[in-house]
């Protein structure tokens, strides 16, 4: 792994819970994530294992063909501690701007505050649309590519997927817009959890955890139980997500690169697969069902 501890480090300029660092290492900025001492002591809401959860998730979504920020693990050496961290790619310059959705969601109506409640988001996705006044060219198909991002989401259990960890980027010179690359995965796979935590589950409870995550995202004021909503196919805008995105999701090539990740141990990485084939499964359950009723 990349020891970042001799790199360049600039003022931190990102937001977000971890603690972090902006450095520069082989002339590009990166957003490096550090665990947070504070909270894997009082184990509230610990993300101990965030370095992980985030190079993995970045990754699945980039083996999906997904536009993804691009993301190193490596070490860090601090007051003689070495902590793993996953460094984020910065892909935003002085003619790429990153609009984050919940600042989009200010802009197409300042009189209401969204969060994510479902409607309200569907709903700024299409008056962005018909914000004529912003002079901006969407190059995208915003609600598509949001339901697709859902559904990769959903295979590795990101719990939260908030208005502020996705959006688009314009580039000040053309004025296009296109969907923002994926970035802030850090809180998928279970990254709370401790290898003597993982080592105390069973088989039932692996497969309860993989089945039972929940979106941040809400409808009727309920977040979202990622694999009954996709179950159901009751969402056509979900659907059609699956049947664009399930054959771009290779699941022997996630497991292999979940394998061949040195620092991760054999306990961690055997849990990391079992979580991610579980929704695999019923995501492959889900679109081959969905591609039967088509035919029929």
């Amino acid at each position: 792994m990349i020891n970042f501890s001799d790199a360049q480090e600039e003022l931190n300029s990102y937001k977000g819970s971890e603690k972090k660092k902006t450095l520069i290492y082989n002339n590009k900025r990166y957003l490096v994530k550090f665990p947070d001492p504070v909270r894997e002591k009082n184990r509230n809401i610990s993300y101990i294992n965030n370095a992980f959860s985030e190079y993995i998730g970045s990754n699945v979504f980039k083996m999906a063909k997904f536009e993804t920020q691009n993301t190193i693990l490596g070490t860090y050496t601090y007051n003689g501690k070495e902590k793993v961290v996953c460094a984020c790619e910065d892909f935003t310059d002085a003619n790429h701007i990153l609009y984050e959705f919940e600042n989009l969601a200010l802009s197409a109506n300042p009189d209401k505050k969204i969060e994510t409640e479902l409607t309200d988001i569907l709903e700024v996705i299409a008056e962005i649309k018909n914000m004529t006044q912003i002079n901006i060219i969407l190059n995208d198909n915003i609600k598509e590519k949001f339901w697709d991002m859902f559904v990769i989401d959903s295979l590795i259990g990101n719990t939260d997927r908030h208005n502020g960890n996705w959006g688009i980027l314009v580039n000040n010179n053309s004025k296009e817009a296109q969907f923002a690359p994926i970035y802030d995965c850090g809180s998928c796979l279970n990254p709370i959890l401790e290898d003597a935590d993982i080592e105390k589950i069973n088989e039932i409870e692996v497969k309860n955890l993989a089945i039972n995550c929940y979106s941040c995202i809400k409808e009727n004021g309920k977040k979202i139980n990622y694999m009954s909503y996709i179950q159901n196919c009751q969402n056509e805008e979900c659907n059609n997500a699956i049947k664009r995105n399930f054959e771009n999701i290779d699941i022997e090539e996630i497991n292999n690169f979940v394998d061949e990740i040195q620092c991760i141990t054999n306990i961690r990485k055997n849990f990391y697969k079992k979580l991610i084939n579980y929704r695999y499964e019923i995501l492959k359950n889900t679109y081959n069902k969905l591609n039967k009723a088509n035919i029929e």
